[in-house]
């Protein structure tokens, strides 16, 4: 079982009220004094329930200004913390009992509070980061355009859209305004530096637009709805076990910077209807991971702050992918969108 070492500062006169927080929530706690009047504990509680007591220490002691957290994980506690019926420790009376879905896969999730500070580091628009989106734009561009499958996979590893994707989803979920303003200007400035990759790859080296990489990036087919959603469910499963970034941003990436710098290639080469196409599959890519990454946060158990909100976001997303569901059905039964016509264009016989 995953661990947390919590150490807290806060003042004398609060030990009371402290100790029966932590009663509730770990049952390896101790006590040492520090200089200036403030007192210090420490206790070691399980990677489940490190998000309550959290709660339950900035709703006690939040406004005091003399009172701080921290949060590390521990890579091996003795004696080991096994949970049997017997250690589990019971839910606050102020919280209803977790359902067995949640408790199924919360069980290894890391808390709110990390998911957030390792999102938000992400979020900054910075020289690094945007270096990060073209060069990964361009070796991705340089692999559809050899037809080098492994070429455009390398450029996954880079995975410079990970925190701000992974930021709208969770702004969200959570129903945090200020996170999913920051997550999403991330995003967008990042997506146009993609495309503008891209765009410099279409003008500086002869590109077919015939090869395989490049035209399977130009037609949308249910299957890319299913690709998306299931790189957007298991992304955001990994990435709340915390997992290696490297590993969740090929997970994300491999839906939206191909197309995204298929876009700008086309659009270098002088093809702008294509070029659209690929668009639309990022589009649709981007509301399928989103989608799919609300859906998996609530069924982790995370706990939004209005679920009018989330409800409400959460359904915006839905139509919007309905809407181009809509608009792809039509695109293939009007012909454009298929394989077929999409070979004829780029050929120049359609």
């Amino acid at each position: 079982m995953s661990a947390r070492l919590v150490q807290i500062f806060l003042p004398e006169a609060e030990i009371g009220s402290l100790e029966a927080i932590l009663a509730r929530h770990s049952r390896r706690y101790w006590r040492e004094i520090v200089p200036g009047g403030q007192e210090k504990y420490s206790c070691i509680v399980q990677q489940r329930y490190a998000e309550r007591l959290l709660d339950d220490l900035e709703a006690a002691f939040g406004a005091l200004p003399t009172f701080t957290a921290y949060v590390a994980q521990l890579e091996a506690v003795f004696p080991r913390m096994l949970e049997t019926a017997e250690t589990e420790l019971p839910a606050p009376g102020a919280l209803r009992p977790p359902t067995a879905l949640e408790r199924f896969f919360s069980r290894d999730r890391i808390s709110t509070d990390e998911l957030y500070d390792d999102i938000e580091e992400s979020l900054h628009i910075t020289p690094n980061y945007l270096l990060t989106v073209l060069l990964s734009a361009v070796i991705a561009g340089l692999g559809m355009r050899s037809g080098q499958t492994a070429v455009v996979i390398g450029a996954m590893i880079i995975a410079p859209l990970l925190g701000p994707t992974m930021g709208v989803a969770l702004a969200a979920t959570i129903g945090n305004a200020k996170l999913g303003r920051k997550a999403a200007a991330t995003l967008l400035v990042g997506s146009v530096f993609a495309v503008l990759a891209g765009v410099a790859v279409g003008l500086s080296v002869a590109i077919d637009p015939l090869v395989a990489e490049l035209k399977n990036r130009t037609i949308v087919q249910p299957a890319d709805i299913a690709l998306a959603l299931a790189c957007g469910g298991a992304g955001v499963q990994a990435f709340s076990r915390g997992a290696s970034l490297t590993l969740v941003g090929v997970m994300i990436a491999v839906a939206l910077v191909p197309p995204l710098a298929a876009t700008g290639i086309f659009l270098g080469i002088g093809q702008p209807q294509v070029a659209g196409s690929a668009l639309f599959l990022f589009a649709v890519n981007l509301v399928c991971i989103n989608v799919a990454g609300i859906v998996m946060f609530l069924i982790q158990g995370l706990p939004p702050k209005n679920w009018r909100m989330t409800g409400g976001i959460l359904g915006v997303w839905l139509f919007v992918l309905l809407l181009l569901a809509s608009l792809m059905a039509g695109r293939v039964v009007l012909g454009f969108g298929s394989l077929e016509s999409v070979g004829r264009y780029l050929a120049g016989t359609g």
